[in-house]
């Protein structure tokens, strides 16, 4: 990433490759890794997710062991590339995150996880708007 380029081009621009490669926008399974995940399903790309939050743990570990620490980098960015592939299925992008994470700004995250289980004890309430 060059000092011109912002984080958000940068996840925009990759967010558009994945979508370019979800099926009904044409992904070729035989040609593409986004699009073979994608054609096999959520079970391929959410089995990936889970191993690679494994191995940002160990990567981690292995950080505080005085390990090389870039390696967290290298394994958050895999990461994040296969949660944006999730995004991409579920038709969401990174924004929609960023929204989120905007949301949540300037709130302790103590009070936002208290407020979430209000939230949940009201929805799940007779009679609640659904």
């Amino acid at each position: 990433m060059t000092a011109n380029t912002s984080t958000s081009d940068t996840l925009a621009h990759l967010a558009r490759v994945i979508e370019s490669r979800l099926p009904q926008n044409g992904g070729d399974p035989d040609t593409s890794y986004v699009a073979r995940l994608l054609h096999k399903g959520p079970n391929a790309f959410l089995k990936k997710i889970g191993e690679e939050a494994t191995e940002v743990v160990m990567a981690a570990k292995d950080a505080d062991n005085g390990g090389d620490k870039t390696k967290v980098v290298y394994e958050v960015a895999d990461l994040w590339f296969h949660c944006m592939i999730a995004l991409a299925h579920y038709g969401l992008s990174p924004a929609d995150v960023v929204v989120e994470l905007d949301r949540r700004a300037g709130t302790s995250g103590i009070e936002e996880k208290a407020m979430r289980k209000v939230t949940a004890r009201e929805d799940e309430q007779p009679g609640a708007a659904q």
